[in-house]
C-alpha cells in the first residue's frame, strides 16, 4: 500500500498523493463515502463508482452482526457480495463498541459486548478483528482501538492509548502470521489516540510509529470535543507524523473542515455528515446549505444547484425534491444523497487540482468565505 507525494502547497501543510492498493490507485486528498453494512444508503455500488469514487468505508462491527462472516465467507468477500471490484476500507468497530454503554466491558484482552440487536454476548480481540476482516478481505483494516468521547478525562484518555498501542502491536503481529483470502494484499491501520491533550496524542502518535506501517489514522476527534481542540489535535498530528506515511483523520467532517484539516497535512476522510444531512433534507452547496424542506423552494422551480455534477441535481428542481420530502418520497432521499455525495467528491478533487496548481491557499479562503457567508 505504497503511498507517495505529488505535490505540496507552499503555504501550508497541504499536500496531493497517490496510495497504491491492488484494486486501483487512490488520489489523494480523498474522503470515502459511508457504507457501514456494505451499501451507501439509497445508492447502488455503480453510482458510487460514478461519483467517482474508487473507495468507500464499511464496519466490520456491524458486517460482523448482519449479515454475519458465514455469509461474507461463502460470497468470497465483500467485494463480491456488495458487488464492488474497487477499494474497502472497514473500520474495526472500536467506536461503535464504545458507545455502547452498559453493554461491553473493556479489558486488557479485548471487548466483551451484547449485541445492539438482540443481547447475544459477543468477544472481540486485537486478533479476531484482523481474522474477521481477512473474511470481509477490505483492502485497509482498521486495528481495534478504544475511543472514549471528546470530553473524556485525561485518565480514560491515557488508558485508551495504552489499550490501543497494546492491541495495535497484537494486531501486527497477528496480521504477519496470516494471510488475505482473495488473492489481493491488504494493509492495516494503527489509530492514534489521546483525546486532545497534545502529551498523550505524541506519546500515542510515537509509539505506532514503530510499527512503521505505510498509513496511520487519528482516531477519537469529531466525538464531542471544543472545534478549536480538534484543529489544533489535527495540526499536532500533521507536524508528528511524517511526510511519508499518508494521514488518515476518521469521522470530519464538515466541508470547511475538510478543507482546514487538507491544509495541515490530512490526506484521508470519511464522514456520515453527507448522507446523513441528505436524508434530513440538508444540501451542501458552495454558497453554503439549504434545508429543501423550507417552504421557501415550494415554487421554486430552478434546477436543484446548476453547478452540480449529479445530473439529478441539473434536471430536477428545488420545487420537486421539496415536494418529495413532503410526501416523503424515497426518490427524495435519493436525489439528496447523490447531490451531496458529489458536492463531496467534487471538492477533493477541486482541493487535490489546486494543490498541484499551486493556488489552495488562495482558493482555500476564498472556498471557506463564500460557503460560511451563505451558510
Amino acid at each position: 500500500m505504497k503511498f507517495e507525494i505529488i505535490s505540496e502547497c507552499n503555504q501550508t501543510g497541504a499536500r496531493a498523493g497517490l496510495i497504491h492498493t491492488d484494486h486501483g490507485i487512490i488520489e489523494t486528498p480523498f474522503f470515502m463515502p459511508v457504507g457501514t453494512y456494505g451499501a451507501v444508503k439509497t445508492q447502488t455500488s455503480e453510482e458510487i463508482k460514478n461519483l467517482p469514487s474508487k473507495v468507500l468505508l464499511s464496519n466490520t462491527y456491524h458486517l460482523y452482526l448482519r449479515p454475519g462472516m458465514d455469509i461474507i465467507k461463502e460470497a468470497k468477500g465483500l467485494h463480491n457480495f456488495m458487488n464492488w471490484n474497487q477499494i474497502i476500507l472497514t473500520d474495526s468497530g472500536g467506536y461503535q463498541i464504545y458507545s455502547l454503554e452498559g453493554l461491553r466491558k473493556i479489558d486488557n484482552d479485548g471487548v466483551t459486548f451484547k449485541s445492539h440487536l438482540d443481547g447475544s454476548e459477543h468477544q472481540f480481540s486485537p486478533e479476531s478483528i484482523i481474522d474477521i476482516q481477512r473474511i470481509i478481505g477490505s483492502d485497509f483494516m482498521m486495528v481495534l482501538d478504544v475511543c472514549p468521547s471528546g470530553n473524556s478525562n485525561l485518565e480514560d484518555w491515557s488508558d485508551a492509548v495504552k489499550k490501543t498501542t497494546d492491541w495495535a502491536y497484537r494486531s501486527f503481529e497477528h496480521f504477519k502470521k496470516t494471510s488475505p483470502l482473495y488473492g489481493h494484499n491488504q494493509s492495516i491501520i494503527p489509530i492514534i489516540q489521546g483525546g486532545t491533550d497534545k502529551r498523550l496524542r505524541k506519546q500515542s502518535a510515537q509509539e505506532l510509529l514503530e510499527l512503521n506501517l505505510d498509513n496511520y489514522a487519528i482516531g477519537g476527534l469529531a466525538v464531542g470535543e471544543p472545534k478549536k481542540d480538534m484543529l489544533s489535535t489535527v495540526k499536532l498530528m500533521g507536524e508528528t507524523i511524517p511526510s511519508n506515511k499518508s494521514r488518515y483523520l476518521m469521522g470530519v467532517g464538515t466541508p470547511t473542515d475538510l478543507i482546514n484539516c487538507v491544509s495541515m497535512g490530512m490526506d484521508m476522510f470519511d464522514c456520515v455528515i453527507p448522507t446523513r444531512n441528505a436524508r434530513n433534507s440538508q444540501l451542501f452547496t458552495k454558497s453554503g446549505k439549504l434545508n429543501i424542506r423550507n417552504a421557501k423552494y415550494k415554487k421554486d422551480f430552478s434546477s436543484i444547484d446548476k453547478n452540480s455534477l449529479s445530473t439529478l441535481s441539473k434536471v430536477y428542481s428545488k420545487a420537486y425534491l421539496h415536494h418529495l420530502f413532503k410526501i416523503n418520497e424515497i426518490l427524495g432521499l435519493r436525489i439528496a444523497t447523490s447531490h451531496n455525495l458529489y458536492f463531496y467528491i467534487n471538492l477533493m478533487k477541486e482541493m487535490r487540482h489546486e494543490i498541484i496548481n499551486g493556488s489552495f491557499y488562495e482558493w482555500s479562503n476564498s472556498f471557506i468565505y463564500n460557503y460560511d457567508k451563505g451558510t
